[in-house]
């Protein structure tokens, strides 16, 4: 059975990691057999579905913890015990590897993320994404630019097209792209940037208005994995991801390939 949840404190984390196996033996980094993934929050449904599709192909259950790719990033960096990655950018796995904590050889990008500007109210958003000149509403939700890659290319938008000076003291940040959707969803913000996957392979989609925004207003949004632990299943996993089966489950949600 999947396992599933969000970010813990990190003294939780490194407490599991420091548990006692047998006499003699080193610190486990995680459950023998199980692989514990670290996933960027826009990607965890997503990471889902395909995780029930590697444990239907014969994979071992595999544990996702969701969080924002800079929080993650520092809990790896501070011992967290996770044995493989999936980030929301390019730049913390390239760091990984550089500090000699990822296997060689084993990062790649398995996702472009799209950006969307959305709000649960059908009528506010134009086609055009015209309402952020309008400024006709109170507070604008945006994942943290200094810890979430989806949070840095709102952040781009804004200055591209001219519009942050006037927008940025009504901005309301989420830690991860996850609490920016939650912001919107209670009403804390009547719309905001967002993920397109957020919006796409649900059961129960939920509507509303949005502005798929042109890739040309922010860097590409370009998501790699590492591998942290010569961990069996994690490495298993991660080839189920660059496989057919997941590819078709990345384009349901709305990323597209590399």
């Amino acid at each position: 059975m999947i396992s599933v949840r969000w970010l813990a404190p990190f003294a939780l984390l490194l407490a599991a990691a420091l548990l006692p196996g047998p006499a003699g033996a080193a610190p486990r980094a995680a459950e023998a057999g199980k692989a514990r993934v670290a996933v960027a929050s826009n990607f965890i449904a997503a990471a889902r579905a395909i995780a029930r599709a590697f444990e239907a192909a014969g994979g071992r259950p595999v544990q996702l913890v969701a969080g924002s790719t800079g929080r993650l990033y520092a809990q790896i960096v501070n011992g967290a015990p996770f044995d493989a990655f999936l980030a929301a950018d390019t730049a913390r796995p390239v760091r990984l590897e550089q500090q000699g904590m990822a296997l060689p050889g084993s990062r790649f990008t398995y996702a472009v993320g799209t950006l969307v500007l959305w709000s649960p109210d059908p009528g506010l958003i134009d086609a055009e994404g015209a309402v952020l000149k309008r400024a006709g509403f109170r507070h604008l939700a945006m994942a943290n630019p200094k810890l979430a890659p989806y949070g840095r290319a709102a952040r781009q938008v804004l200055r591209k097209t001219g519009l942050w000076p006037a927008l940025k003291t009504r901005i309301v940040r989420g830690e991860n792209i996850g609490q920016a959707y939650q912001l919107i969803r209670s009403g804390n913000a009547e719309l905001g940037f967002i993920a397109l996957s957020q919006l796409r392979g649900g059961t129960r989609p939920p509507g509303g208005s949005a502005w798929v925004v042109p890739s040309a207003l922010h860097d590409p949004i370009a998501q790699q994995a590492v591998l942290l632990n010569d961990n069996a299943q994690a490495r298993a996993f991660l080839a189920f991801l660059r496989g057919a089966e997941a590819r078709d489950i990345l384009q349901r949600f709305g990323y597209t390939m590399p």
